[in-house]
């Protein structure tokens, strides 16, 4: 068994490929289109490469791919946090500790030669994307956006030597008819201000909107452990992500006095539909897998909460209350029967008291860390 840097199309295709060989036949999995995880590893097209390196290396056995692992370098947060810090991501091997334990070390060993003295992840690229290892949960299905993997990750990664950081959470409830009552108050409190409002997005004005979440977002967020801000780019790139299941009902912004103080984005869980597509748009030339897509697209009935916030000089207005009661109650009328909100850094008692009222905490993802 060896490991090796990707240096040829070869070593990037066996990369791309591995999940798809290891997940197949696992009906919970949402395997992602594959031209899609082409671009996220394409300097050229991921925005994270503008501020972040990544090298990656894939583990074979008897010349067959067993093991992949991204190590990273993020200067944006090496600049906020901590200098010393690296990450490792895109982690993926078959059930065999000392697999795990090869591409720990290879990342470890690529970090450690740059001057990293710790290591954390699984994170990809960045905090603000799909973050730390499924530890409790397994029984669902995977999720728009969310990380999904065999329940002996956490085992093997914690042979290897690697230790919890932080867990993130995740929760699960049925789309009520009518939000928790005391929610309803709450809401009822804000609206009473003429100089409040929640609105959806202005579909026409896209880019505008763009920029009012990247400003919320960045400053409703600052706070957070490990945060850093997103840039336009990676607005963009993510907006490119979500663009063709966006549903404008679905992005809400609080106003006060016509300024943008709050933001809160869901959109349809398009697992069905990848799960699918099986990974491909096309088969043989034909776009076998846009039109099972569609056709499975029609029998949506989960919603994901991606992301939210209130801007901090607005906040204890109301606003979070006001925009989920509204989003709620679209849930309901749109049709949709469940809803899920996070994952969402543990400790974080603005949101976990919100939703421990109206779900039921269901998953745990787990971020790693290491001394190297």
């Amino acid at each position: 068994m060896r490991v090796t840097p990707v240096r040829d199309r070869a070593g990037r295709s066996d990369f791309l490929r591995l999940p798809y060989q290891l997940y197949s036949g696992d009906p919970r999995w949402a395997p992602p289109l594959l031209r899609e995880r082409r671009r996220f590893l394409d300097p050229a097209v991921n925005p994270f490469f503008e501020f972040g390196e990544a090298e990656l290396f894939v583990a074979y056995r008897d010349g067959r791919p067993v093991g992949r692992v991204a190590a990273l370098i993020n200067h944006r947060h090496n600049e906020l946090h901590d200098p010393d810090v690296g990450f490792f991501g895109l982690f993926d091997v078959v059930d065999d500790e000392a697999v795990a334990r090869r591409l720990v070390e290879a990342a470890a060993d690529w970090l450690r030669t740059r001057g990293k003295q710790a290591m954390l992840g699984p994170t990809n690229f960045t905090v603000n994307q799909e973050c730390g290892v499924l530890v409790d949960g397994y029984d669902r299905e995977q999720s728009f956006l969310t990380p999904y993997n065999p329940r002996y990750y956490p085992a093997h990664l914690e042979s290897a030597g690697l230790t919890k950081a932080k867990d993130f959470w995740g929760w699960h409830g049925p789309v009520p008819s009518e939000p928790p009552a005391g929610m309803c108050r709450a809401a009822q409190w804000a609206a009473r201000r003429p100089s409040v409002r929640v609105r959806t997005v202005r579909m026409r004005d896209f880019s505008a909107e763009l920029r009012t979440f990247q400003d919320i977002y960045n400053a409703a967020w600052a706070d957070n452990w490990g945060f850093t801000p997103m840039t336009s780019r990676q607005v963009a790139y993510l907006t490119r992500q979500l663009r063709p299941v966006v549903r404008p009902q679905l992005l809400l912004v609080a106003e006060v006095d016509g300024a943008a103080a709050g933001m809160l984005l869901a959109v349809p869980d398009i697992c069905v539909a990848l799960r699918a597509a099986e990974g491909r748009l096309t088969h043989r030339g034909l776009p076998l897998g846009l039109l099972r897509m569609r056709r499975a697209a029609r029998r949506i009935t989960h919603v994901r909460v991606l992301a939210g916030g209130v801007h901090p000089k607005h906040r204890r207005l109301g606003l979070d209350a006001l925009m989920y009661t509204e989003m709620m109650r679209t849930f309901y009328r749109l049709g949709y029967q469940t809803f899920e909100a996070g994952p969402t850094l543990e400790g974080n008692l603005a949101i976990t008291r919100v939703a421990d009222r109206v779900a039921t905490r269901t998953r745990t993802y787990r971020l790693y860390c290491e001394d190297i």
